[in-house]
């Protein structure tokens, strides 16, 4: 997890779906990385803080919006 606040320039957020409170991000020229934000300022990496640096409330949401990673991770 880090705070890009201050390089929200370096950041392309996303949407998968209209209705999501996720965005989905990358770092510029850095591919297959699989980054996600809730607010577009703390920016999570998938692979080393899901789940244990989610609250409660956000594991919810993350694992209503993207169903393919709960049953990759086995939760």
């Amino acid at each position: 997890m880090k705070d890009v606040s201050e390089y929200e320039a370096l950041y392309d957020f996303d949407k998968k779906n209209e209705d999501d409170v996720i965005y989905w991000t990358s770092e510029i020229d850095k591919l297959d990385s699989h980054l996600f934000s809730f607010d577009k300022k703390t920016v999570y990496n998938l692979f080393e803080d899901y789940p244990d640096r989610l609250t409660k409330e956000q594991k919810a949401i993350f694992d209503r919006e993207n169903p393919y990673w709960v049953k990759f991770f086995g939760s």
